[in-house]
């Protein structure tokens, strides 16, 4: 974790699969607390931004969708999510998992939903750096006579 935990469990929840994050969040069935839609899950764009070689200068790369949802629970906590694409379900188990989070419960959630993303997570990037390395390619030169 960084020095900012909560933008790191907003991070997880919105990489991590949608049906990964419902089949976690059903381990806490039936002790969810009832929510109040704040901002009921809807579907915009925000324009995603880069720079080459990431020191560049920042230009528009282009439109991505996103779902966004605020809810209140009924212990009061407030949860934001925004995760990629239209998945409107995703969007509101984020945000009940963020307000969650807030709460007392924070340590039983962080041990039955966030923990197993963050390693399932992990596994799929070493997965993928696996693949990656099996491409890769090495090059090397011989020193010829004429170049010293």
């Amino acid at each position: 974790m960084t020095e900012n935990p909560r933008r790191d469990w907003m991070g997880l929840l919105a990489r991590a699969p949608a049906d990964r994050v419902a089949d976690r969040l059903a381990t806490l069935l039936p002790d969810l607390p009832e929510t109040q839609d704040l901002r009921p899950p809807e579907v915009g764009t925000v324009m995603v931004r880069g720079r080459i070689g990431a020191t560049g200068a920042a230009f528009n790369l282009g439109e991505m969708t996103v779902t966004r949802c605020s809810l209140r629970l009924g212990t009061g906590q407030v949860g934001h999510a925004h995760v990629q694409g239209r998945d409107k379900a995703h969007a509101r188990r984020a945000a009940i998992i963020d307000a969650l989070m807030q709460t007392d419960r924070a340590s039983d959630v962080q041990s039955r939903i966030l923990t197993p993303l963050a390693q399932e997570e992990a596994s799929r990037r070493g997965t993928r750096a696996a693949k990656a390395a099996a491409t890769r390619v090495e090059f090397f030169t011989l020193v010829r006579g004429e170049d010293k």
